[in-house]
């Protein structure tokens, strides 16, 4: 044991459950001695209704006491809390009494008198692995609410006609077909649907065709020390570009599937096989179908549900709400413009919003995180406007600036453009006037000087030497 005293809130917090007051003070002076924090009951009802009160960690449970044994008393613990250890403590020291106490959910038991140092040995392990096991149920539920519903942002017609048919096809055995552009949430879709189904506790297995050369890919599915079919048995199996399989590839899968078990590349023998396949694809696999390239009876298999995420420019009222959601999560990351509330102060101004909302985001949903973050990251105030979005989504839109003195503006010119041309004009002006410094100017202006050098670059102020 080591001598100095670990803080109690770290150690663990333990309830003595004993009617003889030597027992109750002995354990009282070794445990609080160890560091931890002790509470003490000198009966079985007295120690119940703190129980109701109060968490512990360990319960140190008498197995004689005058109102109710520690069998009955453990009973009673356990209709309402099944996780927290319990050991017995016993001046019986017999195996039938040890088995008695087992059977009756007990973690343990130790007989009078005790050895401290094993005592201690074995509180410690037994808290350790209760924490252990809370900590792997936390996680589990954070996976859960991460690929819950609510975390796919939407209200548009079109995605609450989506979420409705996954509500509905994700406590099935059914395999499903996710179609839509890159971009477009289809892993996340998959997760979600796997999240939600009676495999939630099982493996979610993905699979990216794209990212991986096919000699690789084809020896992770036949050859390697477990594959990828063995790994998501009782799990879902996410096959991404699923049109990217060699047709040895979707050989197994077919059989996988239609027979329920798999040729083991460790053993060589037949294994059963339980898994639920996700595939995904941005093209017609139909059209692989009749040109040859995809196993028809393979493609009626994965086809039995198909779910077609719309693209976000099919969802554009989406926008805003995706934009709070990515803004919070990136500003929770770097520690920045957040309220009191967890939330994201970042926030478009009406002409950057605009152009967000007149986008054609080719790249989806992923696009538009990416424009959040960067955003995030260069924002040195709450309000972001149109000169920190990337110069490819200016473009896109048309937004133009007069990059040569010489030039003027064109006479279609929009609004955004003008005021650009402006913003550029006075900046400049306060550049000449203070020698070119970039500081002076900034205070001049009444503007962060990183504020000053976004705009700088953004607005193409060749910047002279002084």
């Amino acid at each position: 044991m080591s001598d100095i005293p670990v803080p109690p809130q770290h150690r663990g917090h333990i309830l003595v459950i004993d009617d003889e007051a030597d027992i109750r003070e002995s354990l009282e002076f070794l445990l609080t001695g160890e560091g931890f924090r002790v509470d003490l009951a000198f009966r079985a009802v007295e120690g119940l209704e703190k129980l109701a009160r109060s968490s512990y960690d360990l319960i140190l449970l008498d197995l004689m006491m005058p109102d109710l044994t520690g069998i009955e008393t453990l009973a009673e613990i356990r209709k309402k809390d099944t996780n927290t250890p319990v050991v017995l403590i016993t001046a019986y020291g017999s195996i039938e009494v040890a088995v008695e106490a087992l059977k009756a959910g007990a973690n343990d038991y130790f007989s009078k008198p005790w050895d401290n140092d094993k005592l201690i040995i074995e509180i410690d392990r037994m808290i350790a692995q209760a924490r252990l096991l809370q900590e792997n149920v936390e996680l589990k539920r954070a996976l859960k609410q991460r690929y819950s519903y609510a975390n796919i942002i939407g209200k548009s017609e079109r995605m609450l006609k989506l979420l409705d048919m996954v509500a509905q096809v994700a406590p099935s055995r059914a395999n499903i077909l996710l179609t839509g552009e890159a971009g477009s949430g289809r892993e996340l879709l998959a997760k979600s649907i796997h999240a939600n189904s009676p495999r939630s506790d099982r493996p979610f297995i993905a699979v990216n065709t794209g990212s991986m050369p096919s000699d690789i890919l084809e020896s992770a599915f036949h050859t390697g020390r477990k594959s990828y079919l063995e790994l998501a048995h009782q799990g879902t199996l996410f096959i991404d570009e699923v049109t990217a399989l060699t047709a040895d590839m979707q050989a197994a899968i077919l059989r996988a599937i239609q027979e329920r078990e798999f040729l083991s590349p460790a053993t060589g023998e037949i294994m059963p096989l339980d898994i639920r396949v996700c595939a995904a694809t941005t093209a017609d696999l139909r059209k692989a179908v009749e040109e040859g390239k995809f196993r028809e009876d393979l493609y009626y298999r994965l086809n039995v549900v198909n779910l077609v995420l719309p693209s976000l420019r099919d969802r554009k009222e989406d926008i805003p709400l995706l934009i709070d959601h990515f803004a919070t999560a990136y500003s929770r990351e770097n520690n920045k413009l957040l309220a009191a509330s967890g939330r994201s102060l970042l926030h478009f101004d009406t002409e950057a919003l605009q152009i967000l909302m007149d986008h054609a985001w080719p790249g989806n949903v992923r696009e538009l995180e990416n424009v959040v973050e960067r955003a995030v990251v260069l924002s040195s105030e709450p309000e972001v406007n149109a000169s920190l979005l990337p110069e490819h989504l200016l473009q896109a839109g048309g937004v133009r600036i007069r990059k040569d003195d010489s030039e003027a503006l064109p006479a279609d010119a929009s609004l955004y453009e003008i005021v650009a041309d402006f913003e550029r004009k006075v900046i400049i002006d306060n550049l000449e006037r203070t020698n070119w410094s970039q500081t002076e100017a900034a205070e001049s202006l009444r503007i962060p000087l990183s504020t000053l050098n976004q705009k700088i670059k953004r607005l193409a102020i060749n910047v002279k030497k002084r």
